[in-house]
């Protein structure tokens, strides 16, 4: 099937052949296969079913009563049967299908599964069901679930430009769903990969337009090819929460999809420092964005449209250093867990403000750049690649820190682990939750006893440190003294007077 982009044009050609047979059991099952609309599906059907359609056709429009091939008792699973009576039957559908070329009978769209798989079909069928439910749905305040498929039907509808009621029956008048898409806050996108039943349709590959919501707060989206979603920015003034998975290579085709029309762009802003070819609108109140389990492999410039945002979801997906993040003042919950985050240096100069983290899952061997995260009170480093006790150091003195998860890594296999990543917190040892376990009083005396022991040795090296430097400072100094005395000139040695003899004075 053909799903890049919309058709440029949609035939309403529709065809049902009868293709085959099986025997299930004692009676023959046909297959029909139905094209509409580009896509194909099958359709199964036993001659039962046939005569049970006909019987509504003609007591509801007339129908030719001998238009359908009469019963047979005898022989009525011969080969020879079987094949005569496929013939007469696709002649019958194709007749059907002639009689109303645009406004299918809701029995005959049923029959061949229109309200599945064929345009027309579908948006009745939620036309009908929003005519009963729509209502109590918005009253209710429930998030809505659609399928990419049913998106595509209403969008194929509208570029039409067809009138919204084809087959005279108010209930399935397409103004039904375009009421409540007006109206609806909460909104859940679920596609697939793969055929769709019985199909040829790919539904992650169908293009669909989402400018018909206009007052949404909540949008779920997940398995659709994030190329093929078409106006979700015309929800930026309204939207609060935004979930995006299994959809997205980058953060920018969801946030900004028209960065690619223009050499540099900024988000509006009062001040505009440098020159632009294009001025983007922010997503005004957008708090929370979860794009986890996507292929993203940077955090992108496109982040400066997010301003509003305290909790981003980045998990599962290909980041492997942290950037851009520094524009997000509001941000307070970050999760990058199972990513291939490999050193964090100077991660605090992005995430100043950041209250929970979550590391898991990723190949950090160092702990350097979380010093100074003043604010943080949960932190997980499970699952990564610690080894060394002495890494707690940078995270040891965090005035908040309560919760620490450390499990996974290869230090956890140290003899008394807990206890001496514990005695790294000094005096907050015993505010601090380690792997989700309560600290025990004995932990916190061994911890004690851990730390008393390590102000000892540095006490010691501080001792053995300064009598090193006297040392050394008394070596240098008569070193230097040595030096300053051999360079002094020497002085001419004057003779020393004689004696005087007794004699020699008388």
């Amino acid at each position: 099937m053909e799903a890049a982009g919309f058709p440029a044009e949609d035939g309403d050609s529709r065809e049902a052949r009868i293709v085959g047979s099986e025997l299930v059991d004692s009676y023959t099952v046909y297959i029909i296969q139905v094209n509409a609309d580009r896509h194909q599906w099958t359709v199964k059907h036993r001659y039962s079913d046939f005569h049970d359609l006909h019987e509504k056709l003609t007591g509801e429009k007339m129908i030719d009563k001998n238009l359908l091939p009469p019963k047979k008792i005898i022989g009525k699973n011969s080969k020879s049967l079987v094949e005569k009576r496929q013939k007469e039957l696709e002649v019958y559908l194709q007749t059907l299908l002639a009689k109303f070329p645009t406004a299918t009978p809701k029995v005959l769209s049923c029959f061949l599964h229109f309200h599945l798989y064929e345009i027309n079909g579908i948006t009745a069928a939620l036309s009908e069901e929003l005519f009963h439910r729509g209502e109590q749905l918005l009253l209710a305040g429930e998030v809505f679930n659609i399928r990419p498929l049913q998106l595509y039907a209403i969008t194929q509808q509208l570029r039409k430009g067809k009138p919204t009621c084809v087959n005279g029956d108010a209930k399935t008048d397409l103004g039904h769903i375009l009421d409540f898409t007006c109206r609806l806050k909460y909104l859940k996108i679920t596609g697939t990969r793969g055929p769709v039943g019985t199909s040829n349709i790919q539904e992650h590959l169908l293009p669909f337009d989402l400018s018909v919501f206009r007052s949404l707060q909540q949008i779920e989206i997940n398995h659709c090819e994030a190329k093929h979603i078409q106006g979700l920015t015309s929800s930026k003034p309204s939207l609060a929460t935004m979930s995006i998975q299994f959809s997205a290579a980058s953060m920018k085709d969801i946030l900004v999809p028209e960065a690619s029309e223009f050499d540099h762009w900024e988000p509006e802003c009062p001040v505009l420092e440098c020159p632009v070819t294009a001025i983007v609108p922010t997503w005004k109140n957008l708090t929370t964005l979860d794009m986890s389990h996507n292929w993203i492999s940077d955090i992108d410039d496109s982040v400066k449209l997010i301003r509003k945002i305290e909790f981003l979801d980045l998990s599962h997906n290909d980041i492997s250093t942290v950037e851009n993040l520094q524009h997000l003042y509001n941000l307070i919950h970050l999760d990058l867990s199972y990513n291939k985050l490999t050193s964090l240096e100077g991660v605090h100069a992005k995430l100043g403000n950041i209250k929970t983290l979550n590391l898991a899952g990723n190949l950090l061997e160092r702990l350097c750049g979380l010093n100074k995260l003043y604010s943080l009170v949960n932190l997980d480093l499970s699952n990564n690649r610690i080894e060394q006790i002495e890494e707690i150091k940078n995270i040891g003195r965090l005035p908040c820190l309560e919760k620490l998860f450390m499990s996974n890594n290869p230090l956890t296999i140290i003899p008394d682990y807990r206890t001496k990543v514990l005695a790294k917190f000094g005096d907050r040892a015993s505010e601090v939750c380690l792997d989700n376990t309560v600290t025990t009083e004995k932990e916190l005396d061994t911890a004690e006893v851990l730390k008393a022991i390590e102000k000892a040795k540095e006490a010691k090296n501080k001792v053995n440190n300064s009598n090193k430097k006297i040392s050394e400072d008394f070596r240098l100094t008569a070193t230097s003294s040595k030096v300053n005395c051999s360079s002094l000139p020497a002085r001419p040695s004057s003779p020393l007077p004689h004696p005087i003899s007794s004699s020699q004075g008388i």
